[in-house]
């Protein structure tokens, strides 16, 4: 009875052991920071975006003169032109705060650089993750590094379609 008991135990192991998932975790900042690509990528952003910062520094720079000029004048200026003076230096600091929208913002000129130098770069790492789990069986793959979370997952887990189905979609 015991040996019989023993053998039922090795076998219902094995069976959940031949049933599991295989994981694994990666951590893509590392592997990113160690590619020559990705670190050459981040100087040239960074190289720019600090040309950037000293091109706004300076309109800054010429709205303070500006600025200054117009206090040291101003109690000689007829109110016109202190209107038409006024109405200069705000005209001034829009326009530097749009070029700083159009280099800094959410959509601007550094996103689509960083987006051009470093997305090939990133792709090129995912494929290397899915032929890698592939290749050693993984189903499932994710990054500790970010929230991005599950890098890999094999399409037989995926039960979105049932799910749908389940909802009505």
């Amino acid at each position: 009875m015991k040996k019989i008991l023993i053998l039922l135990m090795i076998g219902l192991t094995t069976q959940l052991t031949l049933d599991a998932q295989r994981i694994a975790i990666v951590d893509v900042n590392t592997i990113l920071e160690g590619s020559d690509a990705f670190v050459n990528a981040q100087k040239e952003i960074d190289k720019v975006s600090a040309e950037w910062r000293q091109e706004i520094a300076l309109e800054y720079d010429k709205i303070k003169s500006m600025y200054n000029k117009y206090q040291a004048e101003q109690v000689l200026l007829s109110d016109d032109v202190k209107v038409t003076k006024e109405n200069e230096i705000m005209a001034k600091e829009k326009e530097v705060r749009e070029l700083q929208k159009q280099r800094f913002g959410p959509e601007g000129d550094l996103f689509v650089k960083r987006k051009e130098l470093v997305n090939p770069i990133q792709e090129k790492v995912f494929a290397a993750i899915e032929s890698y789990a592939t290749e050693k069986g993984y189903d499932l793959i994710f990054d500790k590094s970010s929230a991005a979370g599950l890098l890999f997952a094999n399409d037989e887990y995926d039960k979105t379609e049932e799910v749908k189905r389940k909802v009505g979609n």
